[in-house]
């Protein structure tokens, strides 16, 4: 059986009541409107998709105010993170860490030498200006998520333009991760988005899998103004790599722009009372702006003594760069948020 390093995995506990804090998906659960598009379009799954996403690449090129020539799409922003690394085949790449797996696993699949730049505690886990140094003529791709998963950190601008700049410069493709810009309370301030069409270096990874809570239907894509990489990151793998009922359901959700409003507002008060109460309680956190929030705790193996609870919070142990002790937590609905406060609270008593 494959290993699995991610959060979420729900499937191996006997206890179907667990409350799952170590997957960021929305709260809020998938928006109605895509609920009703996916039943009320039930009669076409007996069809193929199109192969070209045709429907769906419309709509986000009018939700992103992009040519639909910019956009590529698959199953899911893990399966185009594998399509970018088979379209460009790098000998050799740089990946800032820590940092979401896949980045590594699809790398290895290629044979890429991989190089690191690892985010340090002194600095706060945030990304400073040295990356700029690591960025030498050999290097052929790199891979910045921002926010940053785990510990969400956002970048700011004009470090990302500075470093789009030197990847162009230097033929480097810059895959940027921005799944979770969508809970940023101004998340138009990080994107690379406006830059697209300037610089051909630049590949933006997006997906409906944590903004619309639609993690099940697996729906993601890229964005890149470089027309002739995108024919080739198409050509891999196998032609229908997103779902008839996936197509349909992300063309509903990009309607909803009052959902996703409500969300950033939610994610934005949840957090801030999950982050008082961790603080109160002696956690060393890392000042996360997304969905989720990561932080240090000197409390033995934490998340097996909340799964006592029946609660699953992240070990982020697993990342490059980390070791035992730093967790990662949901933004979840007000009250889960409250039951693991609660628990936590219980934990340190029983600990101290």
């Amino acid at each position: 059986m494959k290993e699995y390093g991610h959060g979420g995995d729900i499937y191996k506990y006997d206890n179907k009541e667990m409350i799952d804090f170590s997957s960021n998906v929305n709260p809020k659960g998938l928006p109605l409107s895509v609920k009703n598009a996916i039943i009320d379009n039930i009669d076409e799954y007996s069809k193929y998709p199109d192969p070209n996403c045709r429907e769906l690449k419309i709509a986000l090129e009018e939700y992103h105010n992009i040519p639909k020539s910019y956009v590529v799409c698959g199953n899911g922003a893990a399966d185009i993170i594998f399509r970018v690394v088979l379209a460009k085949k790098p000998k050799k790449a740089l990946i800032v860490v820590p940092t979401f797996s896949e980045y590594e696993i699809a790398l290895n699949v290629v044979e890429c030498e991989i190089k690191y730049h690892v985010l340090l505690e002194k600095d706060n886990y945030m990304l400073t200006s040295t990356i700029l140094e690591k960025l030498e003529e050999d290097i052929h791709m790199i891979f910045i998520c921002n926010p940053n998963n785990p510990t969400g950190h956002v970048i700011e601008k004009n470090l990302m333009i500075k470093i789009a700049e030197e990847a162009k410069k230097k033929n480097i493709l810059l895959v940027v991760d921005e799944c979770f810009n969508d809970f940023l309370v101004e998340g138009e301030k990080y994107t690379l988005i406006p830059y697209l069409k300037e610089n051909l270096q630049v590949v933006i990874l997006k997906a409906f899998t944590k903004n619309y809570a639609m993690a099940g239907l697996r729906v993601g894509y890229c964005l890149s103004s470089n027309l002739e990489f995108n024919k080739i990151i198409e050509n891999t793998l196998q032609p229908w790599s997103v779902s008839t009922v996936g197509m349909k359901a992300g063309v509903a959700a990009l309607k909803e722009k009052e959902y996703l409003e409500e969300s950033k507002k939610q994610n934005d008060e949840s957090r801030k009372y999950l982050v008082s109460n961790l603080k109160d309680m002696g956690f060393k956190l890392f000042d996360s702006k997304a969905n989720y929030i990561f932080f240090y705790s000197n409390i033995e193996n934490l998340d097996e003594k909340t799964k006592e609870y029946s609660i699953l919070i992240r070990d982020c142990s697993n990342y490059i760069g980390l070791e035992k002790g730093y967790y990662r937590i949901a933004v979840k609905s007000q009250e889960d948020n409250v039951t693991l406060i609660k628990v936590l609270r219980e934990i340190t008593q029983r600990i101290r």
